[in-house]
């Protein structure tokens, strides 16, 4: 039963609902002409080439509301999608946000995503310029597109590696995947006993990376600060061993990587010990760190060898050699890919 103080959507209506979510909002960005209000927006990108990509979240498939604040699920709705642009050297400016809500949601409920969905947008300099609202009989399903642009001769696409060139990664790896873990652990947890208190001491970090990842936005300009244009480039969405892949393969190579350079993050590596979890394995084929995954020419290494976050994690090979993980114990074993796949069960 829904509570008698939160507001049902069906007072308001769809348009009403889009009027209260954004009546108010006012977009920045120049290229942005017109935004929320019309048929469509206007945008504008003189002497740049334009970026777009779309994510979908659902609930039940992507994210748990039993754990996941409405606040940070808007938020991450927005970042996940700003990752793909600057994986591609861009800069993202403008979104369109549609919901699919079911009738138990209120309008106080839409109004705390939208909140995140701001703050989202505020601090990546975003403008939110449309969208669409519609009833769902399954549950929350949003879907956000990202526009974004870049120079023509800036873009950096997954097929651009070279033979010999370095794999390199930003931040940590495998912490969002632990994130996941805890949270699941807990849901059990309070399944069972209800009165019972979450174990979450000490383990904000871990549950930030799952509940409220940042899109990697300062290695981009840190990367453009020293000089440095990755030749090929992908966000780690779906594990290291998927997106590494994904750029040999559109660059017609093989690629090594030693798993002793992998960066996981201390506090990560001791949880996923601790739930009897390979942190090497969850830090291939985790998934959701929105990293950023790059290979940058030898000639550049002095450029970003004394960078504290980015590591250098491998290189590119012949395509004949393959994908290979070299252990800590020096044996050469293949690279599998066992990361997130939507449409496998």
């Amino acid at each position: 039963m829904q509570d008698p103080n939160l507001t049902p959507l069906s007072s308001l209506g769809e348009f009403g609902l889009i009027d209260r979510l954004t009546g108010a909002y006012k977009p920045s960005n120049p290229s942005t002409l017109k935004g929320i209000g019309d048929d469509a927006a206007v945008l504008d990108y003189p002497d740049r080439k334009v970026l777009i990509s779309t994510d979908l979240l659902i609930e039940g498939v992507h994210f748990d509301l039993t754990y996941y604040p409405l606040k940070h699920l808007g938020y991450k709705a927005v970042a996940v999608n700003l990752s793909d642009i600057y994986a591609m050297n861009g800069t993202p400016e403008q979104i369109t946000v549609s919901l699919a809500i079911s009738s138990r949601f209120s309008l106080e409920a839409i109004e705390e995503i939208y909140s995140g969905i701001y703050l989202a947008c505020q601090t990546y300099g975003v403008d939110l310029v449309g969208g669409d609202t519609t009833s769902s009989r399954i549950g929350l399903v949003i879907s956000v597109t990202v526009v974004g642009s870049a120079p023509a001769g800036e873009i950096v696409y997954r097929s651009g590696a070279k033979e010999n060139d370095l794999v390199c990664v930003s931040g940590d790896l495998g912490a969002a995947y632990a994130g996941l873990l805890i949270l699941e652990r807990e849901k059990s947890v309070f399944k069972a006993d209800p009165s019972m208190q979450p174990e979450l001491e000490g383990l904000d970090y871990l549950l930030q990376r799952q509940l409220k990842p940042e899109p990697r936005a300062d290695i981009i300009n840190d990367l453009r600060k020293a000089g440095v244009q990755p030749t090929a480039m992908i966000d780690v969405s779906d594990g290291v061993a998927s997106d590494i892949r994904h750029i040999a393969k559109q660059s017609g190579l093989g690629c090594v990587i030693f798993e002793d350079k992998l960066p996981i993050f201390q506090t990560a590596y001791d949880q996923l010990a601790e739930m009897q979890i390979d942190p090497t394995t969850a830090a291939l084929n985790g998934g959701e760190d929105y990293e950023l995954l790059f290979t940058i020419s030898q000639a550049d290494y002095d450029k970003i060898k004394d960078h504290n976050d980015i590591s250098i994690i491998g290189y590119m090979t012949t395509r004949e050699e393959g994908y290979h993980l070299i252990s800590k114990s020096g044996t050469k074993v293949e690279l599998k890919a066992q990361g997130w796949d939507a449409l496998k069960s």
